[in-house]
């Protein structure tokens, strides 16, 4: 769930709280969504391997945090988004998209239910000030604050076979229980943990999510702790094989296990029908008196469900 890469360039380019960890771990840095992000550390191929066999390290940064909160914050999202947020249960996640009046689909999002009356919508780089401004809007009228997190937000992913190990190591051994929340964490589920850094416990939001196909989780902490965090997962995994990933390859992983990207599969000229996602698409949402919601794009999805898509996304499969 990430954005087209854009070209190389060290100007006028958004940093991660992380830029420094990258230089000198020797990154090749692109211009990616309007931050400058890691693009390999060494090779693509390496990097997709270590995921695929032990684990891999990403800084995912640049992705947008925003949170919803209030009363009829789960009403305000049935209203903004496709999907059916208001019966997500708390701890959960759902990934769902925000689309225009016409189906056309603005971004591709994972939505966490936090609290009863609190989520977090994780937005992509280059999307998240728009759908910030959609949301303030399309939450209007409604008892809900929406609220831009994402400077103060940092968020790195562990990713591969070996990820819960190294993720439950970073729990305060004298506090078992923490430990055993990641390992009974289910996919697309959250928690909120501390972790230990080399420099001190830090509070962070622990989903089981990713964008790899393997297993895997995302940590959001925040952003003045995020080298602390990183540095001290580098040295824990070691060991186990651990290797910093960057862009290049999380575009071959997401690939190669059928995740869409936007900017590629998504954008402002296809709708989730075309994409392949019509499934994310709850046309039986009602309100709170059990009369149909009207969400934004409803009719036009509706309509492009009873039509032939005017395009079919196709996976094809290297055999050599």
């Amino acid at each position: 769930m990430t954005e087209q890469q854009t070209g190389t360039t060290e100007s006028a380019e958004r940093r991660s709280p992380l830029h420094d960890e990258h230089v000198a771990l020797g990154a090749n840095l692109t211009s990616f969504g309007g931050w400058l992000m890691p693009l390999r550390y060494t090779s693509d191929l390496a990097e997709h391997r270590a995921v695929r066999e032990a684990v891999g390290l990403f800084d995912l940064s640049h992705m947008g945090e925003i949170e919803v909160a209030g009363p009829q914050a789960a009403a305000a999202l049935d209203r903004a988004l496709v999907g059916n947020l208001s019966a997500v249960a708390p701890g959960r996640a759902r990934y769902t998209m925000i689309c225009q009046e016409d189906g056309a689909v603005l971004d591709d999002l994972v939505v966490y239910r936090l609290a009863d009356e609190r989520f977090l919508v994780v937005a992509n780089a280059g999307n998240a000030d728009l759908v910030a401004r959609e949301l303030v809007e399309r939450a209007a009228g409604f008892d809900a604050t929406v609220t831009d997190q994402g400077a103060g937000t940092a968020l790195v992913a562990v990713q591969g076979p070996r990820a819960e190990e190294i993720v439950a190591g970073l729990t305060d051994p004298a506090d078992p229980v923490a430990a055993e929340t990641v390992r009974d964490l289910r996919y697309y589920a959250a928690a909120p943990l501390v972790l230990r850094t080399d420099d001190g416990p830090v509070d962070a939001l622990v989903a089981r999510t990713g964008y790899t196909g393997e297993d895997g989780f995302e940590l959001f902490v925040p952003a003045d702790r995020a080298a602390d965090l990183w540095r001290t997962v580098l040295a824990a995994g070691a060991p186990l094989g651990l290797v910093p990933a960057g862009l290049s390859a999380r575009d071959s992983l997401r690939l190669e296990a059928g995740m869409p990207l936007y900017g590629h599969e998504l954008d402002t000229t296809t709708t989730p029908y075309e994409a392949g996602l019509g499934r994310v698409v709850k046309l039986d949402k009602v309100d709170a008196d059990g009369a149909p919601l009207e969400f934004v794009g409803r009719a036009a999805l509706a309509a492009r469900r009873e039509s032939p898509p005017a395009r079919v996304l196709v996976g094809l499969r290297g055999l050599g």
